[in-house]
């Protein structure tokens, strides 16, 4: 088996969460071609047991499932850990993606989706998870707000501050570049490695719930503005 794109020295174990067997199947051996170790899952209640029993390194998780379904247990997920969450909706259905990316989910396909495509999301996601920033390691701060760019810590007043993966990586983004006004496109190719033909919300999804965390007042930001038809901006 060759060497994990995600760590040359560690097999990342992927939970691949579907109902259907086939899509489950076909998600499976294109990760482990890329060289990684799988887990599956048929419905929500079998995926709290592996993730407890044997924690993997991501999930792609889908909407629809009998008993638990994805948006229960992404959001049961997200309230223990910051494991990276791929979720898989169905084409159309934009409220799930949206209330997937609410409750915690970094990314999203909808249905029927390139298996290759796939495999490309969550090699870049397990590459920003295990990513320890070039440069000197110093500390980002604005405002009452310290990024610790190597620890992946955000401290707002010296409290910590629980961010998911990608919310993380959007306002390390942003803050090392201060002022500078970034397009839903650049960010999407910025941060989730990939362009994005149409507006998919997920980096407005994003931008709020950053907001909510780091802003005192969420609806009036003082630091993460929006530039109106063109992007957002970090402000110090």
């Amino acid at each position: 088996m060759k060497d994990s794109p995600a760590d040359n020295q560690t097999v990342a174990t992927i939970l691949v969460v579907d109902d259907e067997p086939i899509v489950r199947d076909v998600v499976v051996r294109y990760l482990r071609r890329d060289g990684y170790r799988t887990l599956e899952a048929g419905n929500g209640d079998e995926a709290q047991l592996l993730i407890e029993h044997d924690p993997p390194a991501l999930v792609v998780l889908d909407v629809m499932l009998p008993g638990i379904d994805g948006l229960e247990l992404c959001r049961w997920i997200r309230a223990r850990s910051d494991l990276p969450i791929v979720m898989l909706t169905a084409r159309g259905e934009e409220a799930d993606r949206i209330v997937g990316l609410e409750f915690g989910a970094d990314d999203y396909l909808t249905k029927p989706f390139s298996p290759r495509e796939l495999a490309v999301r969550v090699r870049n996601l397990l590459r920003r998870a295990s990513n320890q920033y070039d440069g000197s390691g110093h500390a980002l701060k604005f405002g009452d707000v310290e990024i610790n760019a190597v620890m992946r810590e955000v401290r707002k007043s010296d409290e910590p501050i629980k961010l998911t993966l990608k919310e993380f990586d959007l306002l390390q983004f942003l803050a090392a570049h201060p002022r500078r006004v970034f397009s839903r496109e650049q960010l999407m190719d910025q941060v989730w490695g990939y362009r994005s033909e149409l507006d998919t919300g997920t980096v407005t999804v994003h931008i709020r719930r950053l907001r909510e965390k780091i802003e005192d007042e969420p609806a009036r930001p003082r630091h993460i503005e929006t530039v109106w038809g063109v992007g957002y901006r970090l402000s110090p």
